[in-house]
């Protein structure tokens, strides 16, 4: 078993993500190759240390995050993105699948920050008379013209009046 781990640019930092087999897919086998009969222990794992940000950003654990964190982690993801740049330049080594996760991941990072401001914008504008035209549904021109089922069902006095005196005469027709 590989206990791995991440190391942030601190250093210090260090967060466990789980435990990964080396050998899911074959059957177990209680007699190893290995020399030493010790059980698997937490000293004989080894940890492979590897930066966040290689991989990409899982977008349900950025809703979590505070937007300090967000902004942080926004900020590493470019310097990583700007490096990965130069040294695709210098040298002739592909690093396009990697730069496009990171713009991915910066993309998602920046959609997360938005939709978390326009969310606190609602709760602010909850009870207002009036909304900013960002937050207002966009749907079509005519419709946002339309008058309002309140507007609409209001019948003007003269109106009322003519319905009242002069009603839709209703005839029979007389089969033949």
């Amino acid at each position: 078993m590989i206990k791995t781990t991440a190391i942030c640019d601190a250093g210090s930092d260090r967060k466990e993500f789980g435990e990964i087999s080396r050998h899911d897919h074959l059957p177990q086998n209680d007699d190893d190759d290995d020399d030493d009969d010790e059980p698997e222990t937490a000293n004989s794992t080894r940890q492979t240390p590897f930066k966040m940000s290689t991989s990409k950003v899982k977008t349900g654990q950025l809703w979590t995050k505070s937007k300090d964190d967000l902004v942080k982690q926004l900020g590493e993801l470019k310097a990583e993105l700007g490096q990965l740049r130069i040294q695709k330049i210098t040298s002739a080594g592909s690093k396009l699948n990697k730069i496009h996760d990171l713009r991915k991941s910066i993309a998602r990072i920046l959609t997360v920050v938005n939709l978390k401001q326009r969310q606190q914008l609602r709760l602010f504008y909850k009870n207002k008379k009036y909304l900013p035209l960002e937050l207002r549904a966009k749907q079509t021109r005519a419709i946002r013209r339309r008058l309002s089922p309140e507007d609409k069902s209001k019948v003007l006095e003269k109106t009322k009046k003519r319905a009242t005196h002069f009603p839709q005469r209703k005839y029979a027709v007389k089969a033949a």
